[in-house]
């Protein structure tokens, strides 16, 4: 391994077959890039999967002439891995994220608030239905009712039309028509809403997800410079150099007694920046884990609701009404004509007038098309829970990654190390001379 990473970093291969195994290498590693590269458009950003062909494939070829060519490239992109364990990365990891809220939880939430607005456009439908019945059995009661008070009236005084003018709405169609309208209006309203979610999600990061990319090259090649031009940049550790050049002029104590301000680069140490770095992280990463969790939780409250409603719904009791007409008649002579013939005063009974009605309200129906209840998918919460895990874990690696970058640096250019290692040496020495 220590071999062909030799013959990776080193600026001119030393002869063929040294050029023969750095081609390989930088094969292989374009090969793998480039699945992964296709897999992160198609899966991720959702492009098409000819469009994501193409750009892997150009991808891989161009970079495999530049891992090949270029001795500085290699190196920024061997940075790049370890970068993606930095704040970049994570931006990548949650754009992933959000995709996935996006494409399997959103869509969810709206189905299940359709299922909401189906039931309660089934329980108008049929209530409205419903109440249009009973005004005809008001007209059924008013014309017979009426046909009674006709019979009375034709014996005491003269003909006459005794019904009551109850008017109607015969024609219900046009309230199915409206209501059938309005729901539709209803649903595309929310298909348009969805799509300029899904719209908007996935273009946010695409971009996300573009610049996050741009600048992971920037940041490494930033380093790189840095790290070639500025020998105070990230030149605090107790590299194997300094430590020779300690031993060969005698002075390892100058490495012992510094040794609370330098950090060697394979130890676990954690500097009082680092480690106040490594919370301000965390707490950022916590706020977008609680968003992600509140649309989780909506997620399961509409599937909640839309199930209450659909099983209370097929519940419903069917409501009787009944209309009960009592109705009486009767006749007699007036007072004094009874005084009169001293006969006493009687009442002639003439017309009696008693039905019940009865009919019953109905507010849902097996007819009515709802949707069942979709239920929230466990399988895209464990995802976003291994994605979340890998977040906080590069929130407390990222250090680490930094000390990879500088050795990976360190190794593809070694006189620039040793530079670094003699000015820190001299640094330190003049520390010491000063206390």
């Amino acid at each position: 391994a220590a071999g062909l990473w030799s013959v990776y970093s080193k600026p001119v291969p030393a002869n063929g077959r040294e050029l023969r195994t750095l081609f390989l290498q930088c094969s292989c590693t374009t090969a793998v890039v480039g699945g992964l590269f296709y897999n992160w458009m198609f899966a991720s950003l959702e492009y098409s999967w000819h469009l994501s062909v193409a750009m892997a494939v150009s991808f891989s070829l161009l970079l495999l002439l530049t891992l090949f060519l270029v001795h500085p490239a290699r190196c920024v992109f061997s940075m790049i891995m370890p970068m993606l364990g930095t704040k970049q990365g994570r931006k990548l990891l949650l754009s992933t994220c959000i995709m996935i809220v996006v494409v399997n939880i959103t869509p969810n939430i709206i189905s299940n608030i359709k299922t909401i607005l189906q039931v309660i456009q089934c329980i108008c439908k049929n209530s409205s239905e419903s109440l249009l019945n009973s005004t005809a059995l008001l007209e059924t009661a008013s014309w017979e009712f009426g046909d009674a008070i006709q019979e009375t009236v034709d014996l005491i005084y003269r003909p006459m039309n005794g019904h009551f003018q109850f008017s109607l709405l015969k024609n219900s169609s046009l309230i199915y028509q409206q209501m059938h309208l309005a729901g539709e209006k209803i649903g595309r309203d929310f298909l348009a809403v969805e799509e300029l979610v899904k719209d908007s999600v996935r273009v946010g990061n695409k971009l996300v997800a573009g610049f996050s990319m741009l600048y992971l090259c920037f940041e490494s090649t930033w380093y790189l410079k840095n790290y070639l031009t500025n020998l105070r940049f990230d030149n605090f550790y107790i590299t194997k150099k300094l430590e020779r050049l300690a031993v060969d002029r005698k002075a390892t104590h100058l490495l012992v007694g510094s040794s609370k301000n330098l950090i060697r680069p394979t130890g676990l140490k954690l500097s009082r920046e680092e480690v106040m770095l490594c919370l301000v992280q965390a707490m950022l990463l916590t706020v977008a884990l609680v968003l992600m969790l509140v649309v989780v939780a909506m997620d399961h409250f509409a599937f909640s609701v839309a199930d209450t409603t659909v099983r209370k719904a097929a519940q419903f009791s069917v409501v009787p009404v009944s209309l009960s007409i009592k109705y009486s008649v009767s006749a007699g002579i007036l007072p004094p004509f009874f005084k009169f013939l001293q006969l006493p005063y009687k009442e002639l009974p003439l017309q009696d007038f008693e039905r019940s009605y009865h009919h019953y309200l109905i507010f849902s129906s097996a007819h009515c098309r709802i949707s069942p209840p979709t239920p929230p998918n466990p399988s895209v919460l464990l995802v976003m829970g291994l994605l979340f895990c890998i977040l906080y874990t590069t929130v407390f690696l990222e250090t680490y990654a930094r000390r990879l970058c500088r050795k990976i640096a360190g190794s593809f250019f070694e006189s620039c190390e040793e530079k670094r290692a003699l000015y820190l040496y001299k640094k330190l020495s003049r520390k010491q001379k000063a206390e």
